[in-house]
């Protein structure tokens, strides 16, 4: 991933963190704007990457909206074959479809990140998969 672009996401996820424990929408709004300028100015051309759409999938409050994002994060993810940004992803959607009452939507979207955190190193998240997964199945 670009480091400018690295660096401009992290300053941003700082920006939005801050925002929210000072319970200031107008300025949480504006690091959003931005956050979501960043990722549509750098769609689809080599600079593209998901931790910025995972990024901003994570502020997202309309949780049907924040899935969509998630989906677009896990397509550059498969693009790249990146396990880790897979696993967690698949996670954040599987999660969210739980909140929306969408149970086969979330079994899916766990099987597909219990597959790709075969081989990576996060153990915590691999158990939040595994656990989330054997709730849902044995509900």
């Amino acid at each position: 991933m670009n480091t400018k672009i690295y660096k401009q996401v992290l300053s941003l996820t700082d920006n939005l963190l801050a925002a929210v424990q000072q319970e200031n929408q107008s300025r949480f709004d504006g690091y959003y704007l931005e956050l979501k300028q960043l990722c549509e100015e750098h769609e689809n051309t080599d600079k593209d990457h998901p931790v910025q759409w995972e990024t901003l999938a994570d502020f997202t409050d309309d949780l049907a909206l924040a899935v969509t994002i998630y989906q677009q994060a896990l397509i550059k993810a498969e693009a790249i074959n990146d396990k880790d940004f897979r696993s967690s992803i698949g996670f954040s959607i599987g999660a969210l479809k739980v909140e929306l009452d969408d149970k086969i939507g979330a079994i899916e979207a766990l099987e597909q990140a219990k597959i790709s955190c075969n081989k990576i190193v996060d153990k915590e998240l691999k158990a939040e998969i595994h656990d989330l997964l054997e709730e849902l199945k044995s509900a």
